[in-house]
């Protein structure tokens, strides 16, 4: 059977050293072929995200250098994209014909998963994997990636990078400084 392909989603406003750590975690656990990170555009079901998708693309490729089984796969950056993970699992399903898909969450987005797009059709679609937290329960329709909480978001990197305190343990090298060449989050 062929290696799966883990897909992890997101806006990545900005990537930071938690989202690798995951994708590392399940690349491992899967024992994935690659991990394709999803960055999407603005969706319709949440609020924009901060930087724009060109700079916020930029520092993904800067992240993801250098690690030959992560793939950037821009579909949800298109004009017209829906933003939808179903509408890109379908696309994907096309693209790699006969290997199976993995898509990644988190416990807090799979605990709120009935309020996603076609939901129940994702299921069918792929597989779903969780990186389980302190107190989730495991479940019959989730694969659990055991993963040590990291204290690190998006959310409180911007929010220190407008208070201009120090975030460089917190991305990667080359993230931290096409932040501060380009004055992202201030």
């Amino acid at each position: 059977m062929a290696r799966p392909i883990a897909i992890l989603g997101g806006t990545f406003d900005p990537v930071h050293n938690a989202h690798l750590a995951i994708a590392r975690a399940a690349l491992e656990a899967l024992r994935a072929d690659r991990v394709l990170w999803l960055p999407t555009g603005a969706p319709p079901y949440r609020g924009a995200p901060v930087a724009p998708a060109s700079h916020r693309l930029a520092m993904l490729k800067l992240a993801l250098q250098g690690e030959a089984r992560f793939a950037l796969d821009e579909r949800e950056l298109a004009p017209g994209a829906s933003g939808y993970t179903y509408d890109s699992l379908v696309a994907l399903q096309k693209d790699f014909p006969g290997r199976p898909l993995v898509l990644l969450m988190g416990a807090d987005q799979y605990a709120k998963r009935a309020t996603w797009h076609r939901w129940a059709e994702i299921e069918r679609l792929c597989e779903i994997a969780v990186f389980a937290r302190p107190g989730w329960k495991d479940s019959a329709t989730a694969k659990a990636i055991p993963f040590a909480p990291q204290p690190i978001s998006a959310s409180d990197i911007r929010a220190r990078v407008a208070r201009s305190e120090d975030v460089s343990a917190m991305l990667p090298a080359a993230v931290l400084g096409y932040i501060r060449a380009h004055r992202l989050y201030r």
